[in-house]
């Protein structure tokens, strides 16, 4: 074997693409760089958009870089004589291959893309989602929300799930009704007791006074009469608010003697017989 032929001819091949070698490192190089700066520049410019959410400002800005980046290797690809019509076909292939072996991952990405423009929530509402996920956001990913509840369990929630069920956005508006029911035995005064729940609830440091606190019969069970309320407060005072409210309410029952029945029945003997 004649060492010093392939060394001249290895030698020569180099000489001869070191130009386009060169000129591939340069593109790439600066070719980064001008989409690292437009990539900052265009995060900037949607960051400065006071309707676009910061994380879909990342969003997007990622896809633009990948985008570029990817018409860049390109472009260094047909300077050494490769067909890019070749890596654009397989490109596509893949992508299509991609896309269905990833179809309810893509259907997550498009939901969160749809969550981040129409911002039906954002971090730090407290928010229900289908009737059984309460908690308050913590964030809103590409592909998931994350939720936190009260007892500091963490719920993950495909976006997917998020925007094919109803979401009730507790904090919405800023300020959140709290939902309360209290139940006091036949024999006890109305009255007296919905005084007792509006006192309470004048005493509550969380409870606004527009609109005002209400107290209204709700109901009429089996053993007990439902007085409902609805006080308001500051979105973030939603739990302090409801669980104030049924500590105080049935201490100040107990002090008035307002009864809290519990279900039971009523059994009547008549001439000896069982009624």
């Amino acid at each position: 074997m004649d060492v010093a032929k392939y060394t001249d001819s290895i030698i020569s091949k180099a000489i001869d693409y070191a130009p386009s070698i060169l000129m591939a490192l340069f593109m790439l190089i600066i070719g980064f760089w001008i989409i690292s700066k437009i990539s900052k520049l265009l995060l900037t410019t949607l960051q400065s958009k006071s309707n676009i959410d910061e994380t879909l400002a990342k969003f997007l800005t990622s896809i633009a870089s990948i985008a570029m980046k990817i018409m860049l290797l390109l472009a260094v690809a047909s300077k050494f004589g490769i067909p890019t019509t070749s890596f654009i076909a397989i490109l596509s292939a893949l992508t299509v291959g991609i896309g269905l072996a990833l179809n309810g991952s893509i259907g997550h990405l498009a939901s969160g893309v749809l969550l981040m423009i129409f911002k039906p929530f954002k971090a730090g509402d407290l928010v229900e989602i289908g009737g059984g996920s309460l908690g308050t956001v913590e964030s809103i990913n590409a592909f998931n929300t994350t939720l936190a509840t009260l007892d500091n369990r963490r719920i993950i929630v495909a976006n997917g799930n998020v925007t094919g069920n109803t979401i009730t956005n507790i904090s919405g508006q800023g300020t959140a009704g709290v939902e309360l029911s209290f139940d006091i035995g036949y024999d006890d005064d109305i009255d007296k007791a919905r005084k007792i729940i509006l006192e309470v609830g004048d005493s509550c440091p969380h409870i606004l006074k527009d609109p005002a606190q209400g107290v209204v019969v709700g109901n009429w069970g089996d053993s007990a009469v439902t007085l409902n309320s609805r006080p308001f407060c500051q979105s973030e005072h939603y739990w302090d608010t409801m669980f104030y409210m049924k500590e105080h309410v049935k201490k100040a029952f107990d002090r008035e003697n307002i009864g809290i029945p519990y279900p039971q029945m009523d059994v009547h003997i008549k001439d000896g017989q069982l009624n």
